[in-house]
């Protein structure tokens, strides 16, 4: 497989990347990204697959990712500590939302926990999962689905046959691979540039509970204002009230 003429090497050379894995079909790339983890490959690997028989989402949901449709990569990080897992989804949102502004043409919006939007319409996922040593993780994977074209049969945003894999690859990965080696809570710089972006600014919630979304703490809740006061939630995919005309 190639991007735009270049090779894994290639790809490596112009994102900064350690390793870049190319496939031109895989089963999922996270597997991929875990068996290559454990090889004892590097933090900043990346593998890239230009289709995915069993692409994931979050709670397993199937993540379609057909050929020439997205850009559909895992990146391996390898954290010193568990303590950045908990935001790490919303960590890697926020560190590539502004690289992809200029690509999607208008804000991409940041959905808690895990979801990048535009218009409303969802561009890209993003999915965490680690490998354990005891109660210290030993590596984690970190995957990425981004949209290029509008998956069939499904209400989502595309950024277009004519935009480039490897200009956006050049933009995103170096933000990518920043997020995952960053340590600690989010900071206050990364709260506000997620409330600039915050898909859920006051929307009134269903689920995972009744009030008005709140934007999220430092680590990595959302915080939901309830008829019992302010609470927080780190489980759960929000579901916006009817009412408020919004998805």
């Amino acid at each position: 497989m190639r991007i735009d003429g270049f090779d894994g090497e290639g790809i490596a050379a112009i994102t900064g990347s350690p390793t870049v894995r190319l496939f031109d079909e895989v089963e999922s790339t996270m597997d991929e990204a875990h068996r290559l983890a454990a090889d004892l490959a590097p933090s900043g690997t990346v593998v890239i697959a230009d289709s995915q028989r069993r692409g994931r989402g979050r709670m397993g949901r199937e993540w379609a990712s057909r050929a020439g449709a997205g850009l559909w990569m895992t990146m391996l990080g390898r954290p010193q500590s568990a303590d950045v897992l908990d935001v790490l989804s919303l960590r890697v949102g926020i560190a590539i939302a502004a690289p992809l502004d200029q690509f999607a043409g208008s804000l991409v919006a940041i959905k808690w926990p895990n979801d990048l939007l535009v218009n409303g319409s969802k561009l890209a996922g993003i999915l965490v999962e680690a490998r354990w040593h005891g109660a210290s993780p030993d590596w984690v994977a970190v995957g990425v689905g981004i949209n290029m074209a509008v998956p069939v049969g499904h209400a989502a945003f595309g950024l277009g046959a004519a935009t480039s894999r490897s200009e956006v690859l050049r933009a995103v990965v170096p933000s990518l691979r920043a997020a995952i080696e960053r340590t600690g809570p989010l900071t206050a710089e990364e709260l506000d540039r997620f409330a600039e972006r915050d898909a859920l600014h006051d929307a009134i919630l269903e689920a995972p509970a009744r009030g008005r979304a709140n934007g999220i703490s430092a680590t990595g809740a959302l915080r939901i204002v309830t008829e019992h006061g302010e609470e927080f939630f780190r489980r759960g995919s929000p579901i916006v009230a009817e009412s408020t005309g919004t998805d």
